[in-house]
């Protein structure tokens, strides 16, 4: 079972059709399993990633080109979700008070397959 990380969530991550389960996933949790999972990030978002450093201590690495994710039965991938962060339009990082006033959280969803 493959548990991938990632910053979105696509219909087209899951293989035919079956049941999707969603759980609430701590921040501490996911820190301490990092090295379990394959990261699907995108190197466009290197300010986001930094900030989830920062913030978590959740370093994983940023391939070259982000995997196609396709979840079979039993794989999960966990989305980190942000709000409060403003769009980078003429700077490239985030400041402290900018993260620290943001909201992060982790859900994990599982692909259970056909009901």
């Amino acid at each position: 079972m493959t548990i991938y990380f990632g910053f979105a969530l696509a219909d087209s991550m899951f293989a035919g059709e079956g049941e999707i389960r969603r759980r609430i996933v701590m921040a501490e949790e996911v820190a301490a399993r990092q090295s379990e999972f394959a990261p699907c990030l995108n190197p466009s978002h290197v300010a986001t990633i930094s900030a989830m450093r920062s913030r978590f201590g959740i370093d994983l690495s940023i391939p070259e080109t982000p995997p196609k994710v396709v979840l079979g039965v039993g794989d999960s991938v966990i989305v980190m979700g942000v709000r409060g962060l403003p769009r980078l339009t003429d700077r490239h990082e985030y400041t402290a008070a900018e993260i620290d006033a943001a909201t992060f959280s982790f859900s994990q969803y599982v692909f259970w397959g056909e009901k």
